[in-house]
This record gives C-alpha cells, sequence and structure tokens, in this order.
C-alpha cells in the first residue's frame, strides 16, 4: 500500500471511529432522556384520570405516611436501568439516603438464602428432596407422625415442610444477648420465640415459616463448615456482585457507616438504630435496591441458560410453586394482569422493602424503605413503574 493510500485509509478509519463515537453518544443522551422522562412521570403528580393512583408526588406522599427516606432500582432488558433515592437514611443524623446506603432485607432474605442452596445443588453438595437429617451433624429434624417420610430442601423452602411456627422474628436489641441457632430452633433463652414444631406432614399444605428457612441455615454451615455469612458471600454475594451487601449480625461498625435506622410508623426514631438478626437465613440481610436487582437479573438470565452461576434446570426451581401455594423454591410466584412474576417482600422492625421482577422478560424493580409504614408507598412505586415502563399488567382495581 502507497503511503497516500495508507493516509487515506488511516483518514476513512478515524472518520468511522468518530462517527460511531458521535451516534454511541447521541443513543446515549436519548436513552438518558428517556429515563428522566419516566422518572419524572413515576414522582410527580399523578393525573386524576389515572386510576387507582395517589395524586401525591413521593416526597409528598412520604411526609404523609411518614417514611423518612426511600431507595429505588428499577430493571430493564436485564440491566439495572435507573436507581434513585429520597429522603434521609436517619432522622438522628439527617445523613441522605444513597444509592450505596444499605437497607434491612428482612424476609427477601429467604430467596437469596434460596439461591444459595441451588448452587450447593448444581454443585452436587446438596439435594432439594434427600431427608435433611442426611447433611444435619448435631441437631436433628424430630420423629414423629409427622416427619417419618422425611423432611426435604425442598420442603422447607417452599414452606410446605409441615412446620407449624408461622411466625416472623422481632429481632434483639444491640445489647442483648443473642441465641445460637441451636436455640432458636429449640425455643430455649435467650431464643425470644417458641421452637420450631411439625403440626402436618410435608407438602399437604403451604404455610409461611421463618422457622424452616432457619433449619436451611444450619444445613448450609453443616454442610460448608463455615459461619452463615462467609457461606453467603461465597456463593451468591461476591459471585453476583451485590457489593453493598451481607449477612453479618450484628452489622460491622465500617458497614454501619452507611447503614439506615429503623424508624416507626411515625416516622420517628426507634430506640435502637436497628435490631439484630441472628436468624440470618430469614432476616439477616443488609442490601441495596441495586444489589436486590443484580440478584433478580441473575435468576432471570439463569432462566434463559445464560448464566455462570445457576444452570437453567435449577433455576426452574425458583418460579415452579409446589402445588399447594405460591411459593417455589424461595420466592414467591404470581400473575399480575397478563404477566408471571417472582417476587419476595420483606418486614423487619422498622424497615419494609420489595423485590418483583417478572418470569420472562427483562424488567422489575427493588424498594427498600426505613419505616413500618413504607408498604404504603412501595405499593404505589410499583404501580407507577409499570404503568410508565408498559409492563404487561391491567390497570389497577378501581377504589371502592
Amino acid at each position: 500500500m502507497s503511503e497516500l493510500r495508507r493516509v487515506k485509509h488511516c483518514i476513512w478509519a478515524a472518520a468511522v471511529l468518530m462517527a460511531n463515537a458521535v451516534v454511541a453518544l447521541l443513543s446515549a443522551q436519548k436513552n438518558a432522556d428517556l429515563v428522566a422522562a419516566q422518572i419524572a412521570r413515576i414522582e410527580g403528580p399523578q393525573s386524576p384520570n389515572r386510576q387507582g393512583f395517589d395524586p401525591y408526588t413521593i416526597p409528598e406522599m412520604m411526609k404523609r405516611f411518614h417514611i423518612p427516606g426511600v431507595s429505588v432500582g428499577v430493571v430493564r432488558n436485564f440491566k439495572v436501568q435507573w436507581t434513585k433515592t429520597y429522603g434521609v437514611a436517619d432522622v438522628v443524623t439527617n445523613a441522605a439516603v444513597t444509592p450505596e446506603t444499605r437497607f434491612q432485607a428482612a424476609s427477601i432474605s429467604k430467596p437469596v438464602t434460596a439461591f444459595a442452596v441451588l448452587r450447593a445443588v448444581d454443585a452436587g453438595k446438596l439435594s432439594l428432596d434427600e431427608n435433611i437429617n442426611k447433611y444435619l451433624k448435631n441437631w436433628r429434624v424430630p420423629e414423629n407422625e409427622y416427619t417419618q417420610a422425611g423432611v426435604t430442601l425442598r420442603a422447607l423452602l417452599s414452606h410446605t415442610s409441615g412446620t407449624g411456627d408461622g411466625f416472623g422474628f422481632p429481632g434483639y436489641n444491640p445489647s442483648a444477648k443473642l441465641p445460637t441457632l441451636e436455640q432458636i430452633l429449640d425455643g430455649k433463652p435467650p431464643s425470644s420465640l417458641g421452637p420450631v414444631f411439625w403440626e402436618r406432614p410435608p407438602f399437604t399444605a403451604q404455610k409461611y415459616s421463618g422457622g424452616g428457612i432457619e433449619i436451611v441455615q444450619l444445613v448450609l454451615q453443616d454442610v460448608y463448615d463455615k459461619p452463615f455469612a462467609e457461606i453467603m458471600q461465597e456463593l451468591v454475594l461476591g459471585p453476583v456482585g451485590m457489593t453493598h451487601s451481607t449477612y453479618e449480625q450484628p452489622l460491622p461498625p465500617a458497614a454501619d457507616e452507611n447503614a439506615a435506622r429503623a424508624h416507626d410508623k411515625d416516622g420517628k426514631a426507634m430506640d435502637a438504630k436497628w435490631h439484630v438478626y441472628p436468624e440470618q437465613a430469614a432476616a439477616g440481610l443488609w442490601t441495596t435496591p441495586t444489589d436486590l436487582a443484580k440478584l433478580g437479573i441473575e435468576v432471570q438470565k439463569a432462566l434463559r441458560g445464560e448464566s455462570k452461576l445457576l444452570s437453567r434446570g435449577t433455576a426452574l426451581e425458583m418460579v415452579a410453586p409446589t402445588g399447594t401455594g405460591p411459593f417455589a423454591i424461595g420466592f414467591a410466584i404470581e400473575k399480575r394482569g397478563e404477566g408471571w412474576y417472582f417476587m419476595h417482600d420483606g418486614s423487619n422492625w422498622g424497615f419494609r422493602a420489595d423485590l418483583m421482577m417478572h418470569r420472562l422478560k427483562g424488567y422489575g424493580i427493588a424498594i427498600m424503605t426505613n419505616s413500618d409504614s413504607g408498604g404504603q408507598i412501595i405499593t404505589e412505586i410499583e404501580g407507577r413503574v409499570a404503568a410508565a415502563d408498559n409492563w404487561d399488567s391491567l390497570d389497577k382495581p378501581v377504589p371502592r
């Protein structure tokens, strides 16, 4: 090639690169404009013609419902499309909520734990359908008329194991003595609740059981011979990229610097910044909406056979109800309008949260709040996002 031709070729290549860069820049700007317009529709006052929606802005609703802080992460096309935060993480310090502010995920801890179990299933360390006494070292499932056929991880993770505790966990003041996992299961002091017990054979009915998920925690600890927070970091939080998440209880001081405070239904600070949850698998996750969205996206990708962490066949267990209720392995499954979703909400002392992801399409939402009254705004924001982003759902019911 002559020198002149070489120069012309270089000029042409540079022009192509510049044109591509301009196109990419314009596309990014267009997408940013669309997102900004969408956020404005969601957080602004709603038209009276939009049946079922609260007419107030999000900040106005926060004041009305006494919610100090809200954090939102929205998923589209299998990516976190945008995040937005409102208000303060702590009314005592007046620290603003940021995308990195950690909230207690409460019961959303359960499907994240289920993800770890399914990774262990893929690795051949666990089976969903073996008697769990095969894996337990010291504590055992009591033998009685209801457990003689064996209790499995499938039953525990779908709340169909026959356990009768049916309670959530109130947590403990940071100054209180914490029970061991075995004391929690046996209902012995200093546990504040009764024991996990069986009231029917597995798979005969579905009854929500935090105690059942704590048995799952013990299975993982016995099989991996490590602290639960370490197991979850290695199997889920690290590989998924949940960089602002931890199952450590109590929350370490360094992580607490960027953690939200618990507030009551009037938006007032509680008598402690937060409660401690030694029931880690069921209620102990500290995280952000962005990190929860990443977990939801990983499940969505796994269902398409595109995950490096979970096989498609195993992921399908997370969206296949047992037949005795809405729960599959970890997630609840629900049809809203014309769309099927996997989801879970969370309710800890002073915190409310929700994660909802479409079963097939690449969209979803995670919302976290630091108030006992946070559920009211979570429902409203989810509806607004679904409407603004044209999710395949029907209109909200007409108020009576």
